[in-house]
Parts: structure tokens; sequence; C-alpha cells
């Protein structure tokens, strides 16, 4: 068997094997554009996935810090009311040491000068007292809206952090398809070239 090949069965052979040579780089761009795709999409549905964690924690981090800024809130409050009922006691005891000295000295304690200091004491100390409820008041309203902006603040964070990473996550869908695309016109721009090349050359 003669395996000396002529110059025209030797160009043939070139011609074939560069065809095949482009119709592998083909496949290859084209495997190439997929997988460069195929990393976009990954890094699209991993910042998906991260910023919905970090919304979620952020919007529990402040429902917790809302639930404190309350609960301090509400002792606050509770402290300015047990002020107020320590007001109203020592009212008592004050009124009840007039009452006991007026009768010691055998004056009337319900009327004249005695019921008079009397009077006196209890307008103060319901003035004090109607203070002590307004700043009970006061520091429940105050909780209330420092925790209400808390959770309303988190939100709109929240949903900003969801927002960027939509956006962000379409970019990266965006330029894994033009990656595709181009690696797909790429290849069949090299095998039109590698035709043509074995076109010129093959002589039949």
């Amino acid at each position: 068997m003669d395996l000396n090949l002529t110059t025209q069965q030797q160009g043939n052979l070139m011609a074939v094997t560069g065809l095949i040579s482009s119709v592998g780089q083909r496949y290859a761009q084209q495997a190439a554009g997929i997988q460069q795709q195929t990393a976009y999409q990954l890094n699209a549905i991993n910042t998906l996935a991260i910023a919905n964690v970090r919304a979620d924690q952020e919007e529990r981090y402040a429902a917790i810090q809302a639930g404190r800024t309350l609960q301090r809130a509400e002792l606050e409050s509770l402290n300015y009311k047990m002020a107020g009922n320590a007001l109203l006691r020592n009212l008592e005891r004050t009124n009840a040491t007039a009452r006991a000295r007026a009768a010691a000295n055998g004056v009337a304690y319900f009327e004249g000068s005695a019921a008079g200091v009397q009077d006196y004491n209890i307008r103060a100390t319901m003035r004090d007292v109607g203070i002590s409820d307004f700043n009970a008041l006061v520091a429940r309203v105050m909780g209330f809206e420092d925790a209400s902006a808390m959770l309303l603040n988190s939100q709109v964070q929240a949903e900003l952090t969801r927002y960027g990473a939509k956006a962000q996550a379409l970019q990266y869908q965006v330029a894994g398809e033009s990656a595709r695309r181009t690696s797909g016109l790429l290849a069949d721009a090299t095998l039109v070239k590698g035709m043509t090349e074995f076109a010129k050359t093959y002589k039949g």
C-alpha cells in the first residue's frame, strides 16, 4: 500500500483538517459562551439570595430594637406613674399629720387654716401628679414614635437593598445573554471562515 500522497491529496487533507478544526473551534466558542452565561446567572442568583438574607436580617434587627425601645418607654412611663403614686401617698401622710396637729390643738381640721393648708397641699400635689402623668404619656408616645420610625426605616432600607440586588442581577443576566450571543456570532464566523478556507484549498 502506497502511503505517499500527491500534492493535491496533501492539500485536500490539510483543507479537511482545517475544516474539522474550525468546527471544533466553533463548538468550543459556543461552550465558552454558555459557561460565561452560566457564571453570570449564578452571580445573579447569589446576589438576590444574599440581598434577601441581608434585608431580612435588617428587618429582624430593627424589630428587636423597636421592641427594646417600646420596653424602655413603658418602663419610663411606669416610673412616672410610680412617682405620681408616691406623691399621692406623701400627700395622704402630710394631710394626716396636719389634721392630727389641728386636732391636738383643739382646732377643727376640716375648716379654717387647717383646711386651707390641706387644700393647698392637695392642689400642689395634684399639679405635680398631673405633670407626672403627662410625662408618662409623653414617654409612651415618644417610644412608640421611635419604634415606628425604626421599623419604617428598616423596611425602606430592606426594599432598597432588594431593589439594588434586582438591578444588579438583571445586569448579570443581560451580560450573560450578551456573552452567549457574542460567542455564538464568533462561533458562526469561525465556521464560515473555515468553510471559506476549505472551499479555497480543497480540490476535488
